[in-house]
């Protein structure tokens, strides 16, 4: 990540254990992570907004950390798409913020580094995903509307953010190999959608994302995929 002329507040994280002594440090001190990746465009954006809080707040502890190169810290936090960003103070959690959202975030930073006196902890601050239906479904109302996105077409592919700006690494990838194989599909965004997927994890039997249906079934994931091109069996399936 390039940080040219990035304030001495602005930390780029080498390890968990460097990580968890930058944190240490100072307990009361207000730190904002920005967990960013080099492919997703979206970061190259908001790395700049984190520059110039880091100019704005030098009283703050900015911390850079590359999601798929630093996965430990990254799965402490439940981080499961980038750009994201969490607010601390010491260890205590104070807010997150999802996306690329500079004015959310530029709020959030600004509310909790000024006032630290009248800081209230939140366990979360994720702000509920769009959720399709209206109104609360009954488990069977949710399977009915998972297998009509299933066979939606005929092929399905259920990831983060769309094939153009994928959210997570292996829904690059993916969308990135069935590409090169000339497959036909469409996506669904997961991330939008919290029924949907929590609901595929427990009817696929499948606890991570992305996730191929072909034909209505369920495939597999990107170790599975990367599999089935490399030994013929996803070209003779989609034949």
């Amino acid at each position: 990540m390039s940080t040219d002329a990035a304030p001495s507040n602005l930390v780029e994280v080498s390890s968990a254990e460097h990580f968890q002594s930058l944190l240490s440090a100072d307990l009361e001190r207000v730190s904002l992570i920005n967990f960013w990746a080099p492919w997703a465009e979206p970061c190259k954006q908001m790395n700049e907004v984190v520059i110039e809080l880091a100019r704005k707040y030098p009283h703050i502890l900015g911390l850079q950390v590359e999601a798929e190169t630093q996965t430990d810290i990254a799965e402490s936090f439940e981080v499961e798409s980038v750009p994201s960003f969490i607010i601390l103070r010491g260890h205590t959690l104070l807010g997150r913020i999802a996306g690329a959202d500079a004015p959310a975030l530029t709020d959030a930073v600004a509310t909790h580094a000024r006032a630290p006196s009248s800081i209230k902890v939140l366990s979360s601050t994720d702000k509920a995903p769009a959720a399709a239906p209206t109104a609360e479904e009954t488990q069977e109302q949710l399977n009915n509307r998972l297998a009509g996105l299933m066979k939606k077409d005929r092929v399905v592919l259920f990831m983060k953010g769309d094939p153009d700006a994928p959210r997570c690494g292996f829904s690059r990838r993916i969308v990135a190999l069935l590409r090169e194989q000339g497959v036909q599909f469409s996506h669904f965004d997961i991330l939008t959608d919290d029924s949907v997927r929590s609901g595929l994890k427990v009817l696929n039997n499948w606890p991570t994302f992305p996730q191929l249906v072909v034909n209505g079934e369920f495939v597999g994931g990107l170790d599975i995929v990367t599999e089935m091109v490399e030994n013929g069996e996803l070209k003779e399936m989609l034949a």
